[in-house]
């Protein structure tokens, strides 16, 4: 099981596909670990891209240091996995705090990057005050006061429906994120606005969002397309907020083809 010592803290990743082929790496959302993206593992390999995920600091298997964290601590996170593992540059992708992890790299560290995928994300995730009500509630009760939330937040009502098995996964996947780690990230959460800083982002830059996601809704992702000169926008039909789950053929074809004809 492959860890990383990095940026004063143990990051949990994997690697799957071609030693050769060029590299995809994927960052996790909020409250999730790097088995979120299982279903885009097949399609990218097939398409013979070499693919990194891991789990942000405080989730999965990843060591959990004491809050609270930062947007630009877990991007340095990212940048410091590519440097332990000697990659100059890679394809990024992240959904929602990955999302959020992106936009720090594509504004801070470009020359890290081919492209750019913002998916189900925000530059901005205020009001503070909800943010701090959600940290005291997991904080005294742990992650069972928010899960059932988070998964009518994550997926239609259709998609839980149609995907029991998969809604078993992802709840155990939320009540096994740590706490302190789930509330550190939430912090950093809190405390970003990358609204002006995006703007620098020169990276070929695909952002996508679910057409239902009431999170980081249509809203917020028209607004860091706008903001950002060399992205597109794609909006899924049928989905809410983990969209690379509940319309997980479509996302990875709209990946492939982003990545595809950026390369071009």
């Amino acid at each position: 099981m492959p860890f990383a010592d990095v940026n004063e803290t143990r990051l949990h990743f994997r690697l799957d596909g071609p030693e050769e082929g060029p590299v995809v790496m994927l960052s996790n959302s909020l409250a999730s670990d790097l088995s979120m993206w299982d279903a885009q593992i097949p399609g990218l390999i097939e398409a013979g891209y070499r693919v990194l995920r891991y789990d942000s600091r405080g989730h999965g298997q990843s060591a959990v240091p004491e809050g609270p964290y930062s947007m630009e601590m877990l991007a340095a996170d990212a940048a410091g996995l590519m440097d332990r593992l000697g990659l100059d540059r890679v394809d990024f992708c992240g959904l929602s705090m990955g999302g959020m992890v992106a936009q720090m790299l594509g504004s801070h560290y470009p020359q890290r990057l081919r492209t750019l995928v913002l998916s189900s994300t925000s530059a901005y995730a205020g009001p503070p005050e909800n943010w701090d009500e959600r940290i005291i509630l997991v904080q005294k009760q742990g992650l069972q006061a928010v899960v059932d939330a988070t998964i009518d937040r994550w997926f239609t009502r259709a998609g839980q429906e149609e995907m029991p098995l998969e809604m078993a996964r992802v709840r155990n996947m939320i009540l096994n994120t740590p706490v302190q780690g789930f509330c550190a990230c939430c912090q950093a959460i809190r405390d970003m606005d990358q609204r002006d800083s995006i703007r620098s982002i020169s990276a070929p830059t695909l952002v996508a969002v679910g057409e239902h996601d009431p999170g980081t809704p249509v809203s917020a992702a028209e607004f860091i397309h706008g903001q950002i000169a060399s992205s597109q926008l794609k909006i899924f039909p049928g989905a809410a907020h983990l969209v690379n789950v509940e319309k997980a053929d479509e996302f990875t074809r709209a990946l492939l083809d982003f990545l595809v004809n950026a390369g071009a």
